[in-house]
């Protein structure tokens, strides 16, 4: 999807994946800022290390507690920092007005700066697809990791009005229980599942990417007619158990490709300073998950 908007707005820019274990994160990250990359995506397992790895974070990274996007930056010789777009010759021809420019070069310091765009990316995803009114909304969210703290941040943040959160290690749940009860005290929140009907099911764990996964919904504890809609967080299979489960009761269902393609539309305009080209980067999202060869988008540890 970004190579398809950096082609559409003519931006000369490439977006790769590289696979990168843990322990090598922080080297990538530098080696990344040597080789004066415009910017990153993280995903798991390094949303959260990464907190501690940039130089800078953005008040959303703070907020939410989590980086899933770099950006970096140059220093200017006024002391200013500036995106590294703004460095080095303008583009000659074409019509567009090429960028400022600080320095007929590059910067002497550069730095990284750490943002959170999964966050805004799942609200608008829920509003969007399942016409979910968030505030005064009950919700369970299964999951406490790294997505399932930051959505569960998020909703609160929203006034929805009762969130159920449930985690196969319970005490993860009870943490960001806490989190919530001081932050949002106005929200009534839970380490359990309902035992009355609530508006949503959003799963945030990784149970039903693979075929033998068990469902992440614990059907003796809770009833999918108990819930109006579903959300999976999971994107490939477009279908998971839990959804088909969703499905074949009735309830609204949708999967995470709306949450990748927000959080990846405004991680586009942290970059390039640009509107994200929205439409071409759902087609060129639907496109490639639907694709055999697409296959690499669910490996886990990886660095684009």
């Amino acid at each position: 999807m970004h190579n398809a908007a950096f082609a559409a707005l003519g931006v000369n820019s490439r977006y790769f994946a590289f696979e990168v274990e843990p322990v090598n994160l922080r080297a990538a990250i530098h080696g990344a800022k040597a080789m004066q990359f415009a910017g990153l995506n993280l995903t798991v397992p390094h949303k959260l290390p990464a907190l501690n790895m940039v130089d800078v974070l953005d008040e959303s990274a703070r907020r939410w507690g989590a980086v899933n996007t770099v950006h970096f930056e140059g220093r200017t010789a006024e002391g200013d920092w500036r995106p590294l777009r703004e460095f080095g010759v303008p583009p000659s021809g074409g019509k567009r007005k090429p960028v400022p420019v600080h320095d007929a070069g590059v910067p002497g310091e550069i730095r990284t700066v750490g943002f959170n765009t999964d966050a805004d990316a799942i609200v608008t995803a829920l509003r969007e697809e399942l016409k979910i009114k968030l505030p005064g909304a009950k919700i369970l969210l299964l999951g406490a990791g790294g997505a399932g703290r930051t959505a569960a941040l998020k909703l609160a943040s929203e006034n929805v009005g009762e969130l159920y959160l449930v985690n196969r290690t319970r005490s993860k749940a009870e943490v960001v229980a806490a989190e919530i009860a001081k932050q949002f005290p106005s929200v009534r929140v839970f380490t359990d599942y309902p035992r009355t009907a609530i508006d949503l099911v959003l799963n945030a764990t990784s149970l039903g990417l693979k075929p033998d996964d068990v469902p992440p919904l614990d059907e003796q504890c809770f009833c999918m007619s108990q819930t109006n809609a579903v959300y999976d967080m999971i994107y490939r299979p477009a279908e998971t158990k839990l959804l088909a489960a969703a499905r074949r009761a009735g309830r609204k269902t949708a999967n995470g490709l709306s949450m990748l393609l927000y959080q990846g539309a405004k991680a586009f305009e942290i970059w390039t300073g640009r509107p994200a080209p929205i439409p071409v980067m759902r087609r060129a999202l639907q496109a490639a998950v639907q694709s055999p060869e697409s296959a690499v988008i669910n490996r886990g540890r990886k660095i684009k």
